[in-house]
């Protein structure tokens, strides 16, 4: 959801999403919890992270669980590393309005902590 964020603030941007223990799939409830705000990322993929190691990055940046304390074995040249929690709402139980609640809250989470990044961070380098 990030990732899809990131690039509805800025199509120039170069955005690439990895997992610690990536799937190779979207969470369907990601899907449609983005769709629900404009925002199509049912083409993006679930990658590893060893896609990106030999790239270069301004920013890597984790988002769950325990992916700050995999993500310093990223060996990759980074310029800066961000950990910005939210809760995975894949792990949600309950009831189906509980499960689909959950993702519309840590989507509403994720836009709002990445759109301040956005603003503060990366526009004025721009």
């Amino acid at each position: 959801m990030a990732h899809g964020f990131l690039q509805s603030f800025n199509k120039d941007l170069r955005v690439a999403s990895a997992g610690t223990e990536a799937s190779g799939k979207l969470n369907p409830n990601a899907v449609k919890a983005m769709k629900e705000v404009g925002i199509d990322i049912s083409h993006h993929t679930s990658d590893p992270v060893d896609l990106y190691l030999n790239d270069e990055w301004d920013y890597v940046i984790t988002v769950c669980g325990g992916a700050n304390e995999n993500c310093p074995m990223f060996s990759g040249k980074v310029k800066h590393r961000l950990h910005m929690g939210f809760d995975d709402p894949s792990h949600a139980t309950g009831t189906e309005e509980f499960i689909w609640s959950e993702f519309v809250r840590v989507r509403n989470q994720i836009k709002d902590t990445f759109l301040k990044f956005y603003q503060e961070e990366i526009e004025p380098q721009l």
